[in-house]
C-alpha cells in the first residue's frame, strides 16, 4: 500500500491525531516535495517507537541536537516506504538487529514542531516534521550502538519513566500519548 492512502486510511486516535492527518493530507495536496528536506516548511519523518517482548521497556537515543532522550527516526529523504525508513534508521542508531512491527500500519500521525538548530555547522530554520511513526518490538538482548554524528547514548528504559527522560516538555503529551495507546494494547 502507497504511504499516501496509509495515511488516508489510518483511524485518528484522539483529536490532535485527527486534526494532524488533515494537515498533513493538505500539505500533500499543496506541496510537491514534502518527502524531502528540500521543503523548509514541512517534509515527512518515519520513527519506531520500540518496545521489548515483554512491552514494559522503550529503546531510546540521547539526541545530540536536543539533549535529549528520546524516540529513533529520521527524514524520508525521498523514500516513500515510510516502514523501511523507520527501521533503517532504528537499526543504524541503535544496532539492534531483531525487529518485528507490532501492529499493522501507522502507530502514530503527528505533526512536530522543530526549532531552530545548528546541524552539520549550518543553520536549520523552525519547520515542521510530518510524522509518520510505526510501534516496533526488538530484541533487549541485541548489542547496542551509538551513532555518535546523531546520538551520545541508546538505552532501554522503563516505558512509565519515559517522560521523566526527556528534556522536551513538548514531547510529553506525545509520549503519554504513546503510553496510553499501548497500554490499550495490552488490555
Amino acid at each position: 500500500m502507497d504511504f499516501i492512502e496509509s495515511i488516508q486510511r489510518y483511524i485518528p486516535y484522539n483529536e490532535q491525531e485527527e486534526t494532524d492527518k488533515s494537515i498533513i493530507l493538505n500539505c500533500l495536496e499543496v506541496f510537491e516535495d514534502v518527502l524531502t528536506r528540500n521543503n523548509k516548511i514541512a517534509h515527512f519523518t518515519s520513527s519506531a517507537f520500540v518496545l521489548n517482548k515483554a512491552r514494559d521497556k522503550v529503546l531510546v537515543v540521547h539526541h545530540n541536537i536536543y539533549n535529549s532522550w528520546s524516540w529513533t527516526g529520521g527524514h524520508a529523504d525521498g523514500e516513500k516506504d515510510l516502514l523501511a525508513v523507520a527501521i533503517k534508521e532504528l537499526k543504524e542508531e541503535t544496532g539492534v538487529l531483531n525487529v518485528n512491527l507490532m501492529m499493522t500500519g501507522i502507530f502514530s500521525l503527528d505533526i512536530l514542531p522543530v526549532l531552530g538548530h545548528i546541524r552539520r555547522g549550518k543553520y536549520v530554520s523552525p519547520h515542521l516534521h510530518l510524522s509518520v511513526a510505526f510501534l516496533i518490538e526488538a530484541n533487549e538482548n541485541d548489542p547496542l550502538i551509538v551513532k555518535e554524528d546523531e546520538n551520545s547514548g541508546v538505552k532501554w528504559i522503563p516505558l512509565e519513566e519515559l517522560i521523566a527522560y526527556s528534556n522536551e516538555p513538548h514531547m510529553h503529551k506525545l509520549y503519554s500519548k504513546f503510553i496510553n495507546k499501548i497500554n490499550e494494547l495490552k488490555n
